[in-house]
Parts: structure tokens; sequence; C-alpha cells
């Protein structure tokens, strides 16, 4: 779609790493202050992610940084230890998530595509953190069907036509202060499109309507990487 690559100053790899950029809704100039002054990575998750710009033929599917960095900040700040990824494709945000979790957390990721799978499970192998990991492949509607919960924060990062779908599947396996974190509402752009119609846009359109129409919810969407949205329950009385 044309996304424009950057990268980021900060990993300390010998390989070069290219991040999913924020859409031309933010400007370059303020993409390039922002990813100059987030945390890199290194160690084992720049190899991951350096193998996934260079091995995969869509490696924009990766959680970007500053996504990741997100995801490890809220956990850190909440305290989560029972964690839902939907959409694991090479294990980069898994492994991210699991670091952050405290001793004893879990992760608990879902894939559909076994080669994927298969790439995924090896990165987890090699990682310190891989006893946290749980990778299950097949559909993950009926997957989160049999998952007891509860979870303290869900990410959802997979085909886009269903985000409305696991939405509402997720739901009721949330944790009291749990939190809801939906990667791509603005699908690079095009939701903002009316002339766009395919059923991934029309999932997202749908998903975002839907989360901020949610009584029993607060949100908020956030302008980064490809557009962010956080959901989480109505404090009593709010």
């Amino acid at each position: 779609m044309g996304r424009r690559r950057a990268h980021h100053p900060a990993c300390r790899t010998a390989r070069p790493i290219t991040w999913r950029p924020v859409t031309e809704l933010v400007s370059p100039q303020a993409e390039a202050y922002a990813e100059a002054h987030t945390s890199g990575v290194d160690g084992q998750l720049a190899e991951v992610a350096s193998w996934t710009q260079s091995e995969t033929a869509a490696p924009q599917m990766m959680s970007g940084l500053a996504e990741a960095r997100l995801l490890e900040a809220l956990i850190v700040a909440s305290g989560a230890r029972h964690v839902l990824e939907i959409g694991t494709f090479t294990g980069f945000g898994a492994l991210t998530m699991a670091a952050a979790v405290s001793d004893g957390g879990h992760v608990t990721t879902l894939e559909v595509d076994e080669e994927t799978a298969a790439v995924a499970r090896r990165h987890i192998a090699a990682s310190e953190y891989a006893s946290r990991i749980e990778l299950i492949v097949g559909n993950a509607l009926e997957t989160i069907e049999r998952l007891p919960g509860p979870f303290d924060l869900v990410y959802i990062d997979a085909g886009k036509a269903d985000y409305p779908a696991y939405y509402e599947a997720v739901m009721g396996k949330l944790s009291e202060r749990g939190v809801i974190v939906a990667d791509n509402l603005f699908r690079a752009g095009l939701v903002l499109d009316s002339s766009v119609d395919d059923a991934g846009t029309q999932g997202m359109r749908e998903f975002a309507r839907r989360v901020h129409e949610d009584e029993r919810v607060h949100n908020v969407m956030l302008t980064i990487g490809d557009g962010v949205m956080l959901a989480w329950r109505r404090p009593a009385g709010g």
C-alpha cells in the first residue's frame, strides 16, 4: 500500500530493523522524532524483528515498536499477569509481552496458520521466556470460547474482518480491570475513504463504532502506528 519504512536508530543490533510506520496521517517528521525517543530493542527481540523484516513477505504485520512498548507499559503499570494475544505472526508481540509480565504470568497467543505458527514456535523456544507462552493453532473464535480467562490484557492483531467478533468474544473473558488493545484501526488510512468497502475495512469501521458505542466500556483511539484502540470496563458509576 505504499507504506514508508523508517529505521529506528535506537535498536542495538548489527542488522538494521525497519518498523511498521505511522500512516501519512501523521507527518514523517513527527514519526521520526517519536521513534528517536522510543526505547529500542536488543538481544533476541531484535533478532526476531530483523528476521521478520528480511524473511517474510509482509513484515508490516509485525507489531510496531510503538505498539510493542505501549503493550509493555500497560502490562507493567497494571501488573497484568494473564495476557491473550489474537494473531501471533512470528512471535515478536508475544515475546515482548512475556518479558513484561511478572513471575507466574502467562501469555496465550492464537495463530490460525500452522506454517506461521511453526516460525513463531522456533522464536519462542529460543527465548528465556518460553515457559510463559502458550501458542494455540486454530480458529481464534473457537479457541477463545474454550479458554477460561479472565485476561488482564487482550491484544487483537489478526484478521480485520473478524475484529467485531473478536471483541464480543473476549469481553466476557476480560478481568474487572482488564484492557483490550486493538491494532490497525486506520488500516493505512482506508477506513477514512468512503469508497473503500472491502470486508477488512468494513470490519475495522464496525469495530471502532461498536467499541465507541458500547456502554460497558470507556475507550480511546490513539494515533500511533496504524491506529490503536484501547477499551476497558467503565468504573462503577462512570
